[in-house]
């Protein structure tokens, strides 16, 4: 079992940063992918990152590379999504998640947190 907490959501305007803490528990933490997904109003649920237990290797969608950074922190077992220049079009319920099995499907969920950006 896996528990998840997201942190560090808010209102920002647009160009500004944010950063979005993810603290798990429950198995170790550097055994196992993170990610983070977002789901904006009246949309699906969307990826927005990944990164692995090993080799750290990052993985981004299209429409945040070059702005958001995913990283983690295996002696305080959190992920984090650093987020800078940020537009309107990232509103969204954040979330992170645990890919304890490697498969790319993701078996543990945060509760979410929400970003709005503001113009």
């Amino acid at each position: 079992q896996v528990q998840l907490v997201e942190s560090g959501g808010g209102l920002v305007q647009a160009g500004g940063s944010l950063r979005l803490s993810c603290a798990a528990s429950g198995r170790t933490f550097s055994t196992y992918a993170m990610g983070w997904f977002r789901q904006a109003p009246g949309k699906g649920r969307e990826f927005v990152a990944r990164i692995s237990w090993g080799t750290l290797n990052t993985y981004y969608t299209d429409s945040v590379k070059g702005r958001f950074t995913i990283s983690r922190d295996n002696a305080k077992n959190t992920v984090y999504l650093q987020m800078n220049r940020l537009k309107r079009e990232d509103t969204a319920v954040y979330y992170c998640a645990a890919d304890v099995k490697g498969t790319l499907e993701y078996d543990y969920w945060g509760q979410g947190t929400q970003v709005t950006v503001s113009s």
